[in-house]
């Protein structure tokens, strides 16, 4: 296992995670007296490992049709396009 890789991941998924929607979602479902704070922790961490699992999987495919440097820049752009549209909205 390449542990700078797994480290690398780990912090920016976990950065990218943190104060977003999801983890507000998972933190109103465990403010709930009558819902087992375990549960919670097992259907979140279960919900990311599948949703990672996708996004892994199609990384792969796509890696099969586009080089990873014109991914680079579809990703680039892409996240430019979301800010500057997030700048015009509010």
């Amino acid at each position: 296992m390449e542990y700078k890789v797994l480290f690398t991941i780990f912090i920016t998924v976990f950065i990218a995670e943190l104060g977003d929607k999801t983890q507000l979602a998972t933190l109103l479902f465990a403010a709930d007296k009558e819902v087992s704070k375990f549960t919670v922790l097992v259907g979140a961490s279960l919900a990311l490992i599948v949703a990672s699992g996708i996004s892994v999987f199609a990384g792969s495919v796509i890696s099969q049709f586009i080089s990873e440097k014109q991914l680079h820049y579809i990703a680039g752009i892409g996240f430019v396009g979301i800010g500057i549209w997030t700048l015009l909205k509010t």
